[in-house]
């Protein structure tokens, strides 16, 4: 039997497993953003700064009472976090550290391997090296090693400092100890991680039970290719033969999408619908989110879920910019109903707004407007800036 699933029920069941649906003012300490960030999965980490940092960003739209830091002593004083690779460079809990072993040991394979062939003789030695620097000497930035490089002559024949540290990182060897300016700060990976995490192994089946049930728990409903991509450390083919596998686990779902088109075939936990009922609605309020927020990770799945078709344009060259270089999609409720192009200027202390565009059928209401102001004096305040500023042609993106 499949269960159907309307499209508002399916938007109101990622964002509550998102951390979207709780009120935004609660209190949550330090010991609650643990919780939040385990609850999540994972938080990804941008150097970007337009108005705030992405990490910094996704958190506070999900509890504005959130406090930087917090995140600093869960990553650099208790432990408790630790910043490895996802789909992309993120902040994970520690308590998952022992599943990313199987990911250590694919990257010292695979992209060993590859970056030998790339940097050819004297790589695999270059590396020991660098690590026995960090042994001897203790953590690092990657900009101590280069200047011993010049200073030296020596460290091989490439900059260990953008090489070895990375695939040294990357295999498992060497973690993030803290940061100094966002500049990484590199560790024995045994004196950053704490025993209690850093200690064990689990076998390859348990893992990718852990990996795959972890990851339908966190999207709600979800197709193999979607299980697989959540966390990006098994493949779809390994997440395919977990659903089959766990058939008497699971119920078939399809999902009605945003432009009602056909329904979208997924699988989601058996007693799933008896949870429908207790999910929250969001708050109503607006909020701004991050490029980078999980929410719209998965582009195809925002679009689908959503109806709102979205990518970072950073990369794109300015004149192919269909809105702009870091533009912040909104959210009110459960929909998304625009975005808004925005900068922290620090020297003039203001908030500048340059454009807003509402999604086709979104109307500028007094109301929602006034929603939206709160939510920028809110942002405003979070990011150190005095007032929010909105520039010449700010609406020209929308009819009022």
């Amino acid at each position: 039997m499949t269960i159907r699933l309307s499209n508002r029920d399916a938007r109101r069941i990622f964002l509550s497993r998102q951390g979207l649906s709780a009120a935004p003012h609660r209190a949550l300490g330090k010991e609650g953003l643990l919780q939040l960030i385990h609850d999540i999965g994972f938080v990804q980490v941008d150097s970007i700064a337009t108005v705030e940092r992405a990490h910094h960003q996704i958190l506070f739209s999900r509890n504005q009472t959130y406090r930087r830091e917090h995140l600093t002593e869960l990553l650099e004083k208790d432990g408790e976090l630790f910043e490895h690779w996802t789909h992309d460079a993120s902040i994970i809990p520690s308590r998952f550290f022992v599943y990313w072993k199987h990911r250590f040991k694919w990257e010292a394979e695979t992209l060993g391997e590859r970056w030998r062939k790339w940097r050819g003789d004297g790589f695999d030695a270059g590396c020991d090296e660098t690590y026995e620097r960090i042994a001897s000497n203790g953590a690092v930035m990657a900009r101590d090693l280069k200047e011993e490089e010049h200073a030296s002559g020596g460290w091989w024949n490439w900059h260990p400092s953008k090489t070895a540290l990375e695939v040294l990182w990357r295999q498992g060897r060497l973690a993030i100890a803290r940061r100094e300016n966002f500049q990484k700060v590199y560790d024995l990976t045994e004196r950053v991680i704490p025993a209690h995490h850093y200690d064990g192994d689990v076998g390859h089946e348990e893992f990718v039970d852990w990996a795959c049930r972890s990851a339908l728990q966190r999207l709600g409903f979800a197709t193999h290719g979607e299980i697989a991509a959540f966390w990006d450390l098994v493949s779809p083919e390994e997440a395919k033969a977990w659903v089959i596998a766990h058939r008497d686990e699971l119920c078939d779902v399809a999902i009605e999408t945003a432009n009602s088109g056909k329904p979208r075939p997924s699988y989601a936990f058996a007693g799933f619908p008896d949870t429908l009922g207790a999910i929250a609605d969001p708050p109503g309020r607006i909020r701004v989110l991050s490029p980078f927020d999980p929410l719209l990770r998965d582009r195809n799945r925002t679009e689908r879920l959503f109806g709102f078709f979205y990518r970072i344009e950073v990369f794109v060259p300015a004149p192919k910019r269909e809105y702009g270089y870091y533009v912040f999609p909104l959210l009110e409720g459960d929909r998304l109903i625009g975005r808004i192009d925005m900068k922290a200027d620090r020297k003039r202390g203001s908030l500048d707004v340059r454009r807003l565009w509402l999604e086709p059928g979104v109307r500028a209401a007094s109301g929602r407007m006034e929603k939206l102001a709160a939510e920028l004096d809110r942002i405003a305040r979070f990011a150190g800036v005095g007032e929010v500023v909105l520039l010449d042609g700010w609406h020209a993106g929308f009819s009022p």
